[in-house]
């Protein structure tokens, strides 16, 4: 989720995982695993990714190369990563120009709605092939990413959340009691233009409030001084583990990763407001002009084994994207990772047309803050 990697070790068993859309020139995609291009056992993939997956203390990323290359001996997989994220792909294929890469892995729905207000439906990504997946089943009910053309499947999801120190503030029980003078100069948010959390916060204040209402609320939360930094690691490794703020928007998983680093746990306490967190499943696709489609469809079936589901939802401290039975998780895991009551989402049929727009107003209205 573009966020730190978490050190530890967790317990793991193994896991040994649609047809033709069209894609924006019209035509068809592969419907079948013996029209995809390359091997599903041998040769190179490029996986493209988000920094913190490959960079840090123990990422998931070098463990998901080791193992990927150990269970398919005459394949290598190669990582890469862009300075714009998944933006940079947009724009190279929007020029026809060379991707350089055969997989995503880091999509949200958000991102699937930016492709198609900006490449057409079914932009960008391959529909993913069936007779490739033998463990898409074992997905967890809920975490369908809304994606018309099958483009890619969830690898993880976490849920948007505050995270407060309990012996400074309460737990914000509503949106509207953070506009209270007893929360005034308390809250960290991310800027909905450069952050993922930031982004789906927004997201979830429009939900809340509807697409009429929302630039009122932040109004008022910019009147009840909250403050708004670039991005997750300034606003939590920054302001907020240095004491400067009692609450950060942030993921409920959170006291995961407080637990094993030992941190004071009463300044990692998880709200949900109205009885909610915001779903924000990450999901992997392969790109459309991928010169090794049948490799990546392979690592796409790795990714839900249970081993490489248990390293992702340790490292990157997120939830599972398959259900309980399939997934082995340590007992502090499942002590300290928080599932919301209700999970929200604002879907991809909504987002479609809407996105940008509003993230824009947002920003408009947010000059100066």
């Amino acid at each position: 989720m573009r966020r730190r990697t978490f050190v530890g070790t967790i317990g793991g068993g193994t896991l040994a995982g649609v047809a033709g859309c069209l894609t924006r020139d019209g035509s068809e995609s592969p419907s079948s695993g013996d029209e995809l291009s390359g091997s599903p056992e041998s040769g190179t993939i490029t996986v493209a990714t988000y920094d913190s997956m490959i960079d840090g203390t123990d990422p998931a990323g070098t463990w998901l190369k080791e193992a990927f290359e150990e269970a398919h001996s005459d394949a290598t997989l190669e990582w890469t990563t862009a300075e714009n994220g998944l933006n940079h792909y947009i724009q190279r294929e929007a020029q026809d120009a060379s991707l350089e890469a055969d997989v995503y892995l880091g999509v949200n729905v958000d991102d699937l709605a930016r492709i198609d207000d900006q490449l057409g439906d079914g932009g960008l990504f391959l529909e993913l092939a069936d007779d490739r997946l033998d463990r898409t089943d074992r997905i967890r009910d809920g975490l369908a990413m809304g994606d018309p053309h099958g483009r890619v499947r969830p690898f993880d999801t976490g849920y948007i959340s505050l995270v407060y120190d309990e012996t400074v503030v309460d737990a914000p029980e509503t949106f509207d009691d953070l506009l209270d003078p007893a929360y005034e100069g308390t809250l960290l948010a991310q800027n909905a233009q450069t952050s993922d959390p930031g982004q789906a916060f927004l997201l979830w204040t429009i939900d809340a409030y509807g697409e009429d209402d929302y630039l009122e609320y932040w109004n008022d939360l910019a009147a009840n001084d909250v403050r708004i930094l670039d991005d997750w690691t300034e606003s939590y490794y920054g302001a907020y583990m240095e004491e400067e703020r009692p609450m950060v928007v942030s993921y409920s998983t959170d006291q995961v990763f407080a637990a094993a680093e030992g941190y004071d746990m009463s300044r990692h306490q998880i709200a949900f407001p109205e009885g909610q967190g915001y779903a924000n499943p990450e999901g992997v696709g392969v790109f459309d002009r991928a010169s090794n489609a049948a490799l990546a469809h392979t690592f796409v079936d790795f990714l839900l084994s249970s081993d490489a589901q248990a390293e992702i939802a340790q490292r990157n401290v997120q939830f599972p994207a398959v259900a309980a039975e399939h997934v082995d998780l340590a007992d502090d895991f499942d002590q300290y990772a928080h599932e919301p009551p209700e999970a929200v989402t604002i879907g991809y049929d909504r987002l479609r047309g809407n996105l940008d727009g509003w993230v824009e107003e947002w920003a408009r209205d947010r000059t100066g803050l």
